[in-house]
């Protein structure tokens, strides 16, 4: 079976990962080769921010990887919190002074229009390849569902049938989300 390491510190994120690949290739994670180091996201965008964490394992490691980078970027906002969604509320990965954030932000507005975008960059030996997944949605007034993580409470697809991510089961999420589409494409990549 195919090895490949995900660059992630993200519990979430893995456990996602993993759902979606379905046991049709080993997924290891930074835990599973020794990393313990907080990778830099530096970059001022997220395929920047996805490169720079697969190049450190390849380097580092000497192991094939990927790593991914999600934005919210909301329309009313100017695309904010987009690359800096995981530390918008000045912390990082704290995900209700994230939300609070932006639902203060968005008080009153009524241009709720927004995406989840995820690029992945994936290093295989010396060739570098990205794949790229977007939803479109809308941002609620207060939060929805207690599924999920990160913005997932304030976040309802268009595609769906007005449930927020957080309300949704991992399946319906992953049939659906930025996520699941930019793994898919990159598992079809992967396994042909």
């Amino acid at each position: 079976m195919k090895k490949i390491v995900f660059a992630t510190n993200n519990a979430h994120k893995l456990q996602e990962l993993r759902q979606i690949v379905g046991g049709r290739m080993e997924v290891l994670s930074l835990a599973d080769i020794g990393c313990d180091v907080d990778i830099p996201e530096t970059a001022d965008t997220l395929d920047g921010n996805a490169l720079m964490k697969a190049q450190f394992i390849k380097e580092h490691y000497g192991m094939d990887c990927f790593s991914d980078d999600t934005g919210l970027e909301i329309d009313a906002l100017g695309g904010e919190p987009g690359v800096y969604s995981a530390r918008y509320g000045g912390v990082a990965h704290d995900s209700e002074r994230n939300m609070d954030k932006v639902l203060t932000k968005m008080q009153g507005v009524t241009e709720r229009s927004a995406r989840f975008r995820t690029v992945i960059a994936l290093i295989e030996g010396d060739r570098v390849s990205t794949f790229e997944g977007k939803v479109e949605g809308t941002i609620l007034t207060e939060r929805h569902g207690e599924e999920g993580f990160g913005y997932d409470p304030i976040f309802a697809p268009v595609e769906g049938d007005g449930r927020t991510f957080a309300q949704m089961t991992g399946e319906e999420k992953n049939a659906i989300s930025h996520r699941g589409r930019a793994t898919a494409a990159l598992v079809k990549h992967l396994l042909g």
